[in-house]
């Protein structure tokens, strides 16, 4: 089996799938942090193409910045200043080649992730 890692942004507050927000990737080793790609999600809340496909799939520790605020703001939610929730950085390993799948439940004020299938 080859590993690979996608996502899905749901917007709970609307309701909807978070169209058109940018995420990083980001691998981690030690100290030192390395963008490894930037994407936005489509109508669906989810990237057209897997965050990080099987040919470049590598065990270990990566990092997920969701740009909550820029989305939030584009969506016209009620500004703040500053945002309560603007960058979301989610840390989380890959030990294993398989489906690794992390999600984010998005509002204005509160998200929750868990590791899906």
């Amino acid at each position: 089996m080859t590993g690979y890692l996608t996502t899905h942004v749901l917007d709970t507050a609307r309701g909807c799938p978070a169209a058109g927000l940018r995420i990083d990737l980001y691998r981690i080793d030690g100290e030192a942090r390395t963008l490894l790609k930037t994407c936005v999600t489509n109508d669906d809340g989810r990237t057209d193409e897997q965050i990080l496909p099987a040919d470049q799939f590598e065990t270990g520790t990566y990092e997920l910045v969701f740009h909550a605020g820029a989305y939030l703001d584009a969506t016209g939610t009620p500004p703040e200043s500053p945002r309560f929730l603007d960058m979301i950085p989610i840390r989380f390993g890959m030990s294993q080649a398989s489906h690794y799948h992390v999600p984010l439940l998005l509002s204005p004020f509160g998200y929750s992730t868990y590791r899906g299938s």
